[in-house]
This record gives C-alpha cells, sequence and structure tokens, in this order.
C-alpha cells in the first residue's frame, strides 16, 4: 500500500508547465517582513485522508540509520540503495569546493522508506530553516490545523455613563503569531462595542503564557534592529518591527511613511532629495532611532536622498515587546477615538477583572502556511512555545516545547535520538536532526490526516515562497514543494518531488560547509535529477 497524497492530489495542485505562479500565491498575503532574512547570515529561509492510509504511519522509522540498516528495518529490502551522488550534483559541489564529507542526502520514493539514494544519511546536522518542518509538522497534528490564538481584554474598574474605564484594562496574549494591526484592529473594535470608550487608568499587559526567560534573548549576531532577530513573545505585535517607507520628489521633498503606527512614535524628517544616481540611499534611508526621557521614541532621517532611488522600505525591529503592543494597541484605540489617560505596565489579570472582549487569529493552518513559505523565524518560534504551553501548564519553556514534541514524534514511530531543538525555527547553531529523519517525518507527514495542509504549505519551485526565484526555467517547475534553509555555513532543502515518470520522492540535502552558500547549484541539480526520474 503505498500514500497517495502527494502522488496524486499534489498532481492536480500542480500542473506542470501550465501552472501560473500567481494561482498559488495570489491567495496568500504576504507577511509585512521577512524576519528570517539576516543580512550577515542570509536565512531564507516557503481533507482529512482515506483510513487506509494510517497504515503506513506502522512502518519503523529509520532515525540516525545507515543505507545499510534502513535496508534492514525498511518495508521492501530487496531494493538496492545508491551512495553515490548523481554527476550534475558532484559538479555543483566540486564548483563549490564542497566536499562529501559535509553533504548529506536522502531520496525515498514516497510511501517507501528504503532510500534509492543515502550519503551520511544519519549523520547530524544543522538543518537551518529545514527544521522548521518539525516544528510545524508537530504543531499541526498536536494542535490541530484549525487552532486559533486568542488574545483577550478585561476591565477592573468602574464605567461611567460616557463609557470612560475608571480602572485599569487588561490585555491577556497567548502567543498569537500574526497579531498584525489588521488583526488587533479586531481587538479594539470590540472593547469599544462593549461601551469603552476611554481608559482613565493603566493599560496592563498579561504575558504569563510564555516564560520570562524566552523573552529578550541574545540576538542571533550583532544586527540588533534586523526583524529576523526578533524574539518569541505572548503579546508579539507586527513582528516588532517597524517598516518605513521612503517616496522622493522631485521639489525636494521625501516623504516618509510608517507602519504599524505606534503612539510614541515622533519621525523627525531632515531629508533631501536630491539629484544625480542612486548613491548612498540605503543610509539615508535607515533612520536613528532613540527613546526619549520623556517616553517618546524620536525616529531621525538625515541627509540626500537621491531622486533616483525610488521608493524604498526598511524594516527595524525597535524597542521591547511590551513597548511596542502598548504603542501599536493605543495608537489604534486613538485612532478609533478612544481616550487614555494613564500609564502603562505589565502584571496579571486579577480574579476581579471581568472579560470585554476576545479576538481569535488566523487558523493554525494559515500560520503554517506563512511559516514555512517565508520561513518566518519569529512566526516559529512562537509556535514552538505555544506547542508546550497547551499541552503543559503554561508558562511555556523551549524545554518543555521540546519535550513535548519528542514525545509526539516517538508516539508515532519517529524516535529521532540526534534531534536538538532550541527554539524550533532553525535560526540556531545548536540545533541538529538528520536528513534520513527529515526524510521519515517528511514520509510520516504525507500518511498523516494533516498531510494536505503541510504539503501545501511548502514553497513550489519556481512559483512561490522562499523557491519563487529558482527552477523558473526548469522542467520540475511547479512539480516540487520544497522547504528552504541557508544560514552561513549551511545550505539545505527538503520536501516532496512529483516526477515526470509518475512517482513521486521524497527529497533532502543538507550542507554543513564553509562554502555551503556556493552550492545552490548542486541542490537545484538534486531537484531536477528526481523530477526526471533519478537520470
Amino acid at each position: 500500500m503505498t500514500n497517495a497524497l502527494f502522488s496524486s492530489v499534489s498532481r492536480r495542485m500542480l500542473p506542470r508547465r501550465a501552472l501560473h505562479p500567481a494561482s498559488l500565491s495570489s491567495s496568500l498575503p504576504s507577511p509585512p517582513l521577512h524576519a528570517d532574512q539576516p543580512r550577515s547570515n542570509r536565512f531564507h529561509g516557503a481533507g482529512t485522508l482515506a483510513r487506509t492510509a494510517v497504515a503506513l504511519l506502522a512502518c519503523a522509522a529509520l532515525a540516525f540509520a545507515t543505507p545499510a540498516e534502513a535496508r534492514k528495518k525498511a518495508r521492501h529490502p530487496a531494493v538496492s540503495v545508491s551512495t553515490v551522488l548523481p554527476a550534475p550534483v558532484m559538479k555543483g559541489l566540486e564548483r563549490a569546493h564542497v566536499p562529501l564529507t559535509s553533504v548529506s542526502v536522502v531520496v525515498e520514493k514516497i510511501g517507501d522508506r528504503t532510500p534509492v539514494l543515502a550519503v551520511n544519511a544519519g549523520k547530524p546536522m544543522m538543518p537551518a530553516s529545514t527544521m522548521k518542518l518539525v516544528t510545524t509538522y508537530a504543531g499541526l497534528s498536536i494542535l490541530g490545523p484549525d487552532y486559533r490564538w486568542r488574545t483577550t481584554a478585561y476591565a477592573d474598574g468602574t464605567l461611567d455613563e460616557r463609557g470612560v474605564l475608571h480602572g485599569s484594562l487588561y490585555i491577556q496574549g497567548t502567543g498569537d503569531p500574526k497579531l498584525v494591526p489588521e488583526e488587533l484592529i479586531d481587538l479594539v473594535d470590540r472593547i469599544h462595542k462593549a461601551g469603552i470608550t476611554g481608559i482613565d487608568g493603566a493599560l496592563v499587559l498579561d504575558k504569563r503564557f510564555f516564560d520570562p526567560s524566552t523573552r529578550d534573548l541574545p540576538p542571533f549576531d550583532d544586527d540588533t534592529t534586523a526583524p529576523y532577530n526578533v524574539g518569541p513573545d505572548p503579546l508579539l505585535y507586527a513582528f516588532k518591527s517597524l517598516t518605513f517607507t521612503l517616496t522622493p520628489s522631485p521639489d525636494g521633498t521625501v516623504a516618509i511613511d510608517v507602519l504599524p503606527a505606534l503612539s510614541q512614535l515622533q519621525i523627525d524628517n531632515e531629508l533631501h532629495a536630491t539629484r544625480g544616481a542612486c548613491v548612498g540611499g540605503e543610509t539615508a534611508a535607515t533612520p536613528t532611532v532613540t527613546p526619549e526621557a520623556n517616553g517618546t521614541v524620536a525616529a531621525l532621517f538625515s541627509g540626500d536622498y537621491p531622486v533616483r532611488c525610488g521608493m524604498r522600505s526598511i524594516n527595524l525591529a525597535v524597542l521591547d515587546h511590551s513597548q511596542f503592543f502598548a504603542g501599536g494597541f493605543l495608537a489604534l484605540w486613538q485612532q478609533t477615538g478612544g481616550t487614555f489617560n494613564g500609564t502603562t505596565r505589565e502584571g496579571p489579570v486579577p480574579v476581579t477583572a471581568h472579560l470585554v472582549a476576545t479576538h481569535q487569529g488566523p487558523v493554525l493552518s494559515d500560520i503554517v502556511r506563512d511559516i514555512n513559505k517565508f520561513s518566518n523565524n519569529v512566526m516559529a518560534r512562537n509556535l514552538f512555545l505555544t506547542i508546550g504551553a497547551v499541552k503543559e501548564k503554561p508558562p511555556a519553556t523551549p524545554e518543555k516545547s521540546a519535550d513535548v514534541i519528542r514525545a509526539f514524534l516517538h508516539a508515532n514511530g519517529l524516535p529521532i535520538p540526534e534531534l536538538t531543538l532550541e527554539n524550533g525555527s532553525g535560526l540556531s547553531r545548536e540545533e541538529h536532526v538528520s536528513a534520513l529523519s527529515l526524510a521519515d517525518l517528511l514520509q510520516q507527514a504525507n500518511a498523516s490526516p494533516v498531510a494536505q495542509v503541510f504539503v501545501g504549505s511548502l514553497p513550489v519551485a519556481g512559483v512561490d515562497g522562499t523557491m519563487r526565484n529558482r527552477l523558473k526555467t526548469a522542467p520540475v517547475l511547479g512539480n516540487a514543494h520544497i522547504k528552504t534553509g541557508t544560514l552561513r555555513d549551511v545550505r539545505a532543502i527538503a520536501g516532496y518531488v512529483a516526477g515526470a515518470d509518475g512517482q513521486s520522492y521524497v527529497v533532502v540535502s543538507i550542507i554543513n560547509d564553509p562554502h555551503a552558500e556556493a552550492a545552490r547549484e548542486a541542490h537545484d541539480a538534486l531537484l531536477e535529477w528526481v523530477y526526471k526520474g533519478l537520470h
């Protein structure tokens, strides 16, 4: 028996050549920013099945096994396993100066865990963003595709005839990864509909869902304002990042727009639009952001901005999570006519407070799509901690979440002894997994009740997500769902390929080497080789 989800359903989703790129990408709005693209360490990362498919879950996991052990444990031991990489892949590695000892590759047919190609298959590797496959598959299976995060408002005080709350308004977060302005405004509107038009007291943030130790973690690198370095938070708002958009005019002025609005943010625009070549535009477009003693935050833009640079946007992570959320909430509150005469602080919702409003975020299936298509580290980290908080008692810790995920995998026939989880996003030097274990996980995910959501969340070669600019003129275009991972010294791909021969495959390849960044050609060659029927 073989699972038919990817081999048949995916073919209907991904017709060769006839597939228009917009058909898979237009329905999904891109997140406001790509939080996983470091400047110095570029990180790209992006129906329930028939019950008979569940029988595939009984296949023994091949975690951390050698090719010989894999053949011994597999369902079809007579199938031979190649340990020689295809010539085009070898040429790509040679051009990149990557030795075979730095490479780990597994290729399997869907429904058959005997590898048809296995090179260093059981070697623990830094997977970069392909670790998101572990987090998202576990999240979908443990929480369910329809799981929704809740952000709630409570009032503690008296409400006068004008709708002014004489007391505190509490906002309690549970880690919604996509609490952007379009979502938070729903909570603001619901509070207004409850009769509250003003707050004469404190705005209090209840962030007990995640342990305090998960906050203000050291950034991955020295670029502290980079959105990819933003850590998790129960009240994560707009990825804790501002998007400044500059638009020059021939009259010498430069307009500056910012999203999202923060109540305490003040823009000091000293830019001058100039003629000539686009030189120095990026420097001028990057503001100096300074918190002031009076509680405001000043963003200073100064210098010359050439008109030829055109409209340009820059994303910056600023402030801490509580300051950012409070500023964003109060900006929306005041934009909708609300008044505020008080202070902001953190604290638990008291037993005397009563529920005022609840906002439910997007379903997890949509969140997973954003995480995998666009390889969003911040969203992945919030999902990772949510798994621990929901299955264990809050507050969540990385240790709780890692234990829950390992227990889930083990209970479903995937004991992965080499798996090391730190934050679930892959933006880490401490996270490890083998190519063979990722292949096992992909096989099981494709045979699971969440298969369609999971497979559909992966970037499509040449079409969308982090694969949109790869293999656009190759025959494999539109016929591979591939999660990518790129970190300094790491390049990885993992996912599914629908071959031209009618057979579908699981493909995993991880490179850990100082020259890994130059090895993209090798990975593209591997996907093309698999698509062409392994020849």
